[in-house]
This record gives structure tokens, sequence and C-alpha cells, in this order.
């Protein structure tokens, strides 16, 4: 305990009396001091027991011990001592009545206790109380180590806990609870997510407070990990703010932590090793293989329908960091991945970022609703740029083991109708059950119809004939010379001269049917009505 106006009184050695203020003896000491000014305010720091002996003070004028009294309460000083026998017999009334006014501890000091006995015990109280306070930090490190070896992060928050008189809770790199002690915080753990996400915006460590006197508790939050964007958060909650002994607890459990937090880092790269192991062989056609190098690692994810993701950031973003647009959506399926309770492999590749993810699951939901939040921000007007632009994602459709190498096609193609149609996210499905035609709005496609039709254009643009109108009426109607005659208004003998010239200008027949393929989509390309 932190040594107190009652501790000393109750001081056998010193006999001191209380001649004011016996309702706030409870007031912690920071320190003696020994002051004869008539003003030693501007040498206070707040928490001192003030002595004097009233060399230079008239302690019998009410008014002046009314302004000195006051002086000292309102600079923080926690108790007065006054000296009798030197200056003065007893302590004079008028000081008396003036610390009664003010609340201010007043004690008596017998001439035959000097000044330095009060500060030597003073002092002796404080280095008790540290020394207490170091030892009993000492055993809250051995116990919160021993939790975290025995029992991981659960057993180290419920040891927490404990030591604090609290709650504690562990988030992890997306801001969502993990784990709280005791259970009952994890409601009030969850209402700090806001907090916890702008705590993880600054560069680590990093902490802050949330709430107050006039909240249900006042809450630590503390960012862990080393990197330069915190992959984890650690909350405390306690009635008070912390002591010396408390905070040893909870340094120690933040060091205990980011420790595991690291080692999980470094067996999670590890593990992403394994997995574009796994994936290679997968796409390789051997899924044998694939589940034998795997093996409990991924659950039952390389036996359950499965989707692949392929997501990129633009080329020459230059190399991945905390805080890219594939870490932000690494995270979130990851995350979601471990709330559910998922398999989810993980693989980085540069630019990219492949996941294969349990069809319908969590992962696939998170990968789709993160990329819904960058499509929603980047159709912001007057945006800044950041992540929404920095990011396009194919998802395929569900496939097995056998068929992993056409998934992380689809993939592909699906990542790059993204691309095209500026889009951050495309499924495979929307791609297949769709029309061909919307992806002839490629450039390279309008600049390969241009070419092939140019000719004929040129040659309409002299007035000698319609000869694009008329490829395009014949090929409409496959080829029926009335119908398409028909359509243009001309005879048929007409329409066979202009096929013909169609012919001798491109310098192609139209009885090929690659032909008439390509024709027909350059028509569209330049012309889609």
């Amino acid at each position: 305990m932190p040594v107190t106006l009652a501790s000393l009184v109750h001081h056998s050695a010193l006999k001191l009396t209380v001649r004011a203020g016996e309702d706030r003896l409870d007031v912690p000491v920071r320190w003696a001091h020994v002051s004869e000014l008539a003003d030693p305010v501007p040498y206070m720091e707040g928490g001192e027991l003030l002595l004097v002996t009233a060399l230079k003070l008239d302690a019998e004028d009410p008014e002046a011990m009314r302004r000195y009294v006051k002086r000292l309460a309102g600079a923080g000083v926690v108790g007065l001592g006054f000296a009798v026998g030197v200056n003065y017999e007893e302590i004079p009334r008028a000081l008396v009545d003036a610390a009664e006014a003010e609340g201010l501890p007043l004690l008596e000091v017998p001439r035959r206790t000097p000044f330095l006995a009060i500060s030597k015990a003073v002092s002796a109280a404080i280095a008790a109380d540290q020394y207490r306070a170091v030892t009993a930090g000492f055993a809250a490190q051995r116990e919160l180590t021993k939790q975290a070896l025995n029992a991981g992060p659960e057993g180290l928050l419920t040891a927490l806990a404990s030591q604090v008189d609290g709650w504690a809770a562990l988030y992890d790199a997306s801001g969502a609870v993990v784990a709280t002690a005791p259970e009952w915080a994890g409601r009030r753990a969850a209402r700090l997510t806001a907090d916890v996400e702008r705590l993880r915006e600054r560069p680590a460590p990093a902490s802050s407070v949330v709430g107050g006197p006039d909240h249900e508790d006042r809450v630590e939050l503390h960012s862990l990990g080393t990197g330069r964007r915190p992959r984890a958060a650690l909350a405390v909650g306690t009635a008070a703010t912390l002591g010396t002994a408390e905070r040893y607890a909870v340094h120690s459990a933040i060091a205990l932590l980011t420790l595991t937090t690291e080692r999980s880092r470094s067996l999670h790269e590890a593990e992403q090793r394994i997995g574009a192991a796994v994936l290679r062989m997968l796409l390789a056609g051997e899924p044998d293989h694939a589940r034998a190098v795997a093996g409990d690692l991924y659950g039952g994810l390389l036996d359950a329908p499965f989707r692949m993701i392929v997501a990129e950031s633009p080329a020459g973003a230059g190399p991945r960091a905390d805080g890219d647009a594939l870490s932000g959506i690494e995270e979130a399926v990851e995350s979601a991945a471990a709330r559910s309770g998922e398999a989810v492999l993980i693989v980085p590749e540069g630019e990219r970022l492949v996941v294969l993810a349990v069809d319908g699951g969590a992962a696939v939901a998170a990968c789709a609703t993160h990329a819904a939040a960058l499509e929603a921000a980047r159709a912001v007007p007057d945006r800044t740029g950041g992540e929404e632009e920095e990011l396009v994602v194919g998802l395929s459709a569900p496939a097995g083991p056998i068929a992993a190498a056409a998934a992380y096609k689809q993939a592909e193609q699906a990542l790059s109708v993204a691309r095209r149609r500026g889009r951050v996210f495309v499924e495979h499905e929307q791609v297949a059950a769709g029309s061909v035609l919307p992806l002839l709005a490629d450039d390279a496609v309008k600049a390969f119809a241009d070419g092939l039709l140019r000719a004929l254009h040129e040659h309409d643009a002299t007035g000698r004939g319609d000869l694009v109108a008329s490829l395009r009426a014949w090929l409409s109607r496959h080829g029926q010379w009335d119908a398409a005659a028909a359509d243009l208004g001309v005879h048929r003998h007409t329409l066979r001269y202009r096929m013909r010239r169609v012919e001798e200008i491109l310098g192609r027949s139209l009885d090929d049917p690659d032909v008439r393929m390509e024709l027909w989509l350059a028509l569209k390309a330049t012309s889609p009505e």
C-alpha cells in the first residue's frame, strides 16, 4: 500500500497529532518537503506533505493563514506538518481554522521529532511500496508466462484479468474479438471495435485510453506486433487507473502476446510456403500428392467443393507491404475463416494473391463484402484515391481438386474481365452466364474490327455502294439472299454482286465460317446495334 497521512500518524516513532482534516488522512503522500517560504507553491508538484516551523509566517493572522492554506490546497499539497516548540508553542488558532475551512489535513509535529525523521519515514514507505510493486510485478510475469505456455492467449487473459481486478480482451488483425476474460466482458469488448480500428492505423507500438470517470470502466488499448501495422490488440478494463504492480502485469502481457503474435506470424509464413507447394501440385494435376503434402493442415478443404480467388494489384505497384490492397483482402478472408473455423489456403505471389476457400463459406463471403466496400468507395465523387484503386479480384466457379487448374483459369478470366470493365470484383458465373458482346468493348478488339472493316468503309465513302450495310444484313440472315435483299430493299442479284465485291476487297471467302464469324463480331464491335 502507498504511504498515506494516516500511516504516518500511526507511525509510533513520529508522535504526530491530527489538528484538522481528519477525514482526509487516506490521501497518498508522494513526498515530504520542508519550506519556510511565505509562498512555497511555485516549488510544489502536488501530493507533498509540507513541513514548516512558521519562521517567516504570521501564523496568528487569520486572513494571512486563509490565503496561505488556500494556495497550498490549490497546488495539490496533501497535508501540512507544523512543528511546535520552535517558533510557536502550539499551532495558532488562525492556522487551524484555515486548515479546517479548506479541508487540508494539519499535523502537529512535536519538537522531539525532527523533520528528517518524517522525510525518512516517507522515503522508506515509498521504497517499500515500490519494492512490493516490483515483486508483485515479477510474480505476475511468472504467472502470465506460465499461463501463456500452458493455456495459450486465453489462459494469459484470464490471469491478467485477475491481476488487474478487471477484464481483458484480445483482438485479431481485423479488429474482431478473439478472446475475453472473464466471459461476460465479450459484449463490452465488442463495443470497442471502432477504437481498435483507429489504433491499428497508428504505427506500433501504440496505445490509447477509452472511458474514464463518467464511464462504466476505464479501458486501455495496446497494439501488438513489431511491424509497421499492428497485427493484434489488447484491451484491459479496470474501475480505476492502474497501479504500479498492475502496470507491470499489463506490460508483461503485451510482451508475451507480441511474442505469441510474431511466433504465429512465422508459423503462418511457413504455412504459406506449404500452401504454395500444395497449390502448385493442384495446378499440375496432382491432387493426391497435394493431399499428402497438406496432411491435416487444411482439413477437408481439398475434399470439398472450393472456390479459387485471384486478387491482383496494379503492375508496377512495388513489393507488398502491410496495409496495401492485397494485405487488406488477405486479412478480411483470413479473419473470416478463423472466426468460422474454416480452412483456407492463401498464397501470396508478388502482386497477386491466390486463395482456395470453401464454396459458400465465410471466407468467400468476406472477399465479396470487402470488394463491394472498395467498389462503393470507388463510386464516391471527389475521392482522393487509395486501396479501392489498387485491386481487382476474380472468383472461379465451384470446383474440386481434379479441376483446380480449370478453376484457376476461370478466376484469371474473371479477373481480366474485372480489369477491362473497371470493376473490383467479378465472378466467373457472371461472365459465363452473360453475353459475349460486352467483351467486345475491349480496345484491342475494336482496333482489330476497325482494321478489318476499314477497306469496306473507305469503299462506301466513295458513294459506290453500301457494302457494310449489305454485309450486316446478309450475315444477320445467315446468308439467305432473298431475305437479306428484302431487308435492304434491293434485288438479290445486286446483293450477290455486293458480296462478291466484299470478298474481292477483303481478300477473304464468305464461304469460310471463321471469316463470317470474324466479320460479324467486327460489325458488333464497331456498331453493336
